[in-house]
């Protein structure tokens, strides 16, 4: 007899910075939601799609959970617990070199609400930077936050147990047909992706007081005149104020041209093609308390 075939819906929660997003790369396998060791990352719930000939495991990536100090951060909340309550199974990350905080334990509480009808499997993340007794010390300290369905350390950098956790991830999900086509990675917009990708490149470059202020909008994404290789795009970073646009844009305009290209080589990787990207920097002044500016931006 074959096993029924199953799909659904699993989300990763944790602190900002647990490792969700490189997680959810990793069991996708290919770069659907940008990475940084910048935390606040993930703005929206991006969803990756896993393909198995016996499941379909769909995974929102979320922004992490946290105490909020802007309408943003209080958007970014929103779309969690939105997300928690959708899905079949969660993930709760927890980075093996970081022992388990305050931040995690309002987490916990929090999804303590979702437990009685949503499993939840603790993950130890990041495996790869710390002792064996480290990580059992760190799954030891898991179970007196929340009583998981399940309890597995991973690594995403180096694979270790990455395929085990999708199965357990899997066991989870509902019988049912696949719910997206073969071959398809995610079901975010092209643009949204490109956008995301031009932030983590502007985010790697930039001093620490500024990775919330930054938003991308791609205004633009169409093929080059006289070119079907090639594609032309568009986009604005908008900050919250002129002192920061001077950072973005580096001396000369030096730093913004080094975004450009590390940018400019991830989006021709996603899109497949060559790419003539043009980007520009804006002043929003206070846009992430600004509802009206939220809005324009996406959030």
């Amino acid at each position: 007899m074959n096993a029924p075939h199953r799909s659904g819906f699993a989300c990763f929660v944790g602190r900002p910075n647990a490792g969700k997003s490189t997680l959810t790369n990793a069991l996708v396998g290919t770069k659907v939601a940008i990475t940084s060791s910048k935390p606040q990352t993930t703005r929206h719930a991006i969803r990756g799609i896993v393909h198995r000939p016996d499941a379909q495991l769909i995974i929102v990536d979320t922004p992490g959970l946290h105490r909020p100090r802007t309408l943003l951060g209080q958007r970014l909340n929103d779309v969690v617990r939105e997300t928690w309550s959708e899905v079949d199974v969660v993930g709760f990350c927890v980075p093996a070199d970081q022992k388990v905080g305050p931040g995690d334990r309002f987490i916990a509480a929090e999804l303590k609400k979702v437990a009685k009808r949503t499993p939840v499997i603790g993950v130890v993340t990041k495996t790869d930077l710390v002792s064996q007794q480290q990580v059992a010390e760190q799954l030891v300290a898991m179970q007196e936050v929340l009583d998981f369905a399940e309890l597995i350390p991973v690594s995403a950098v180096d694979g270790f147990q990455v395929g085990t956790l999708a199965d357990l991830l899997v066991t989870r999900l509902p019988e049912g047909p696949q719910l997206y086509p073969d071959g398809e990675l995610t079901d975010e917009p092209e643009a949204t992706l490109v956008a995301e990708l031009i932030r983590e490149a502007a985010l790697e470059g930039v001093r620490d007081e500024l990775p919330h202020s930054i938003a991308v909008t791609v205004e633009e994404m169409v093929p080059h005149e006289g070119r079907d290789d090639m594609v032309d795009v568009h986009a604005l970073l908008y900050v919250e104020r002129p002192s920061q646009k001077g950072i973005v844009l580096g001396h000369k305009g030096e730093r913004l041209r080094d975004v450009g290209s590390t940018a400019r080589k991830h989006i021709e990787a996603l899109l497949g093609s060559k790419v003539y990207l043009e980007l520009h920097v804006k002043v929003a002044k206070d846009w992430q308390r600004d509802p009206k500016q939220l809005r324009r931006l996406g959030f």
